[in-house]
């Protein structure tokens, strides 16, 4: 192990004197390049070749409904509250029955940075990501995603969703 007098050494000196001097680790970068620009490229193609996807991506959202068909959001508020990026925005009333429940669960996917705090602080379970990263918008205000277009797509994908949450249940 090299001690403080051992750095400051004269020998220490000239030796770091010279490699800055020769630009060593500029020459080690060059050479990296140079050894990579003669091999063959692959290109993927892209609509019919994917690369593969970690199990833990993170995509457009969905809410999920209990397997009765009652949706599982009971207006905490605690996705809106934990969003960094000020995407999520929920309106609530309280039903008949006591409970409390979204009227408007509105995503703005522009804003949205998709961090997964909004799922991971759902005490229910009700808003996940999904594995969907293909979408896009023509018309001004398709980037806004309503609760139902949220509940549509969590409807469409629950099998999938529910099979990804048990994979990942031990890492959670």
């Amino acid at each position: 192990m090299a001690t403080v007098a051992d750095r400051h050494s004269p020998f220490a000196r000239a030796v770091h004197y010279l490699r800055s001097l020769l630009l060593i680790e500029l020459l080690q970068g060059m050479w990296l390049t140079l050894k990579y620009l003669f091999r063959p490229k692959y290109t993927l193609m892209y609509p019919m070749e994917k690369t593969p996807q970690s199990p833990r991506f993170r995509g457009l959202h969905a809410l999920r409904r209990y397997p009765n068909g009652e949706e599982r959001c009971i207006a905490c508020k605690l996705c809106e509250a934990v969003c960094p990026a000020l995407a999520i925005t929920i309106d609530s009333e309280q039903r008949s029955d006591g409970t409390r429940r979204t009227t408007r669960y509105d995503i703005d996917l522009f804003k949205c940075i998709y961090c997964g705090f909004c799922e991971e602080s759902c005490p229910v379970d009700s808003i996940v990501e999904t594995h969907l990263l293909e979408y896009h918008f023509d018309q001004r205000g398709q980037n806004i995603v309503t609760k139902p277009q949220l509940l549509a797509l969590g409807d469409r994908l629950e099998p999938e969703i529910a099979a990804r949450r048990l994979a990942d249940s031990p890492y959670r």
